[in-house]
């Protein structure tokens, strides 16, 4: 059973600090960022080399498209969101897009991409802004369902982001604290639809560090209100509930980081993540240990359904969708 903390490492191979601390059960997965990555072969070597460690373990990366995207060389560059609107077949090149995404990312031995993003485009957030699919829920909400079809058909699990929605708030919660002053009922007939309408389709949501003043006084990852109530009661979500990175300026509220991995369980998430700062994951670490978290069977539905061999681009599906996507120009 896979443990609560999910971190980060420094560089493109292990070192012995780190294969001690991914020795621990209450480590559960593990993300990497750009420069953990060079190329798909030494992407792949590190994730067997962590696996060899811990078999278990989760292996996740931010590839949305855009301009969040850690694999780059010899990957495909992956158009924004924001594209496949401009497009007439666009739920079509949407489902392509997310198979070619998942595919490229599963072949190099990680589960998944964070991904997608379900926040409106509602042209007020520059760090949603193009990551959006649409401003309109509804359009946003068949895009990312057709974006989302192709990542399972891939075999890859689907996670939503940034519940229940961080396009409206301008500050941007990497380092400051945003605020959605809209109340319950906006929010329903917007940000939150696209949640609403994929909610059984979702295998994992993953919460803003976002303050909704009108709904609770915590952000979304640290309410009971918003996860517990609204996420998992009103819209009868199942799946796995991930926090945003802790270290993020907008968790800052709930303490220093064992009190904010502490917080963000006791809220309803399954796993936290402490990403770019080990001092604070070790001290979430410990703060794990002497809490003796029972880890949630949920996260096992996280990896990846089935292997996708290095010889991908020799498929015949593999070739037709890269094909559609340049016809689109949408990759070059």
């Amino acid at each position: 059973m896979q443990g609560s903390l999910m971190l980060d490492i420094a560089g493109t191979w292990l070192t012995a600090e780190d294969r001690h601390l991914l020795r621990q059960p209450e480590v559960g997965g593990l993300i990497l960022f750009a420069r953990n990555i060079d190329n798909p072969r030494q992407v792949l070597e590190l994730c067997r080399s962590i696996r060899a460690i811990r078999p278990d373990l989760l292996l996740a990366v931010d590839q949305e498209g855009g301009r969040v995207q850690r694999l780059r060389r010899d990957f495909v560059r992956l158009p924004a969101m924001r594209e496949f609107t401009r497009r007439g077949d666009a739920l079509q090149l949407a489902e392509t897009c997310g198979w070619v995404m998942a595919t490229e990312v599963r072949a190099v031995g990680l589960d998944i991409s964070f991904a997608p993003v379900l926040d409106l485009d509602h042209q007020r957030s520059a760090v949603v802004g193009t990551r959006a699919f649409e401003g309109d829920p509804l359009r946003a909400a068949d895009l990312a369902g057709a974006f989302m079809k192709g990542m399972r058909e891939a075999g890859m699990a689907a996670t939503g982001k940034h519940f229940p929605g961080h396009g409206w708030a301008e500050a941007d919660s990497h380092v400051a604290i945003p605020v959605d002053e809209r109340s319950l009922d906006q929010l329903r007939e917007a940000d939150l639809l696209p949640f609403q309408r994929l909610s059984r389709e979702l295998d994992a949501v993953m919460p803003a560090h976002v303050i909704y003043p009108s709904v609770d006084t915590q952000p979304a990852g640290f309410s009971r209100r918003w996860l517990q109530d609204i996420l998992r009661g009103e819209l009868g979500f199942r799946g796995v509930i991930f926090s945003d990175d802790l270290s993020m300026a907008g968790a800052h509220v709930a303490g220093d980081a064992g009190e904010r991995i502490r917080a963000a369980l006791a809220a309803g998430c399954d796993m936290g993540l402490v990403c770019n700062d080990r001092a604070a994951a070790e001290l979430a670490l410990v703060a794990l240990q002497q809490l003796k978290v029972t880890p949630s069977e949920r996260l096992g539905r996280m990896r990846g359904r089935f292997d996708v061999t290095p010889e991908y681009k020799q498929n015949p599906r593999w070739r037709a969708s890269i094909a559609a996507l340049k016809a689109a120009e949408l990759i070059d």
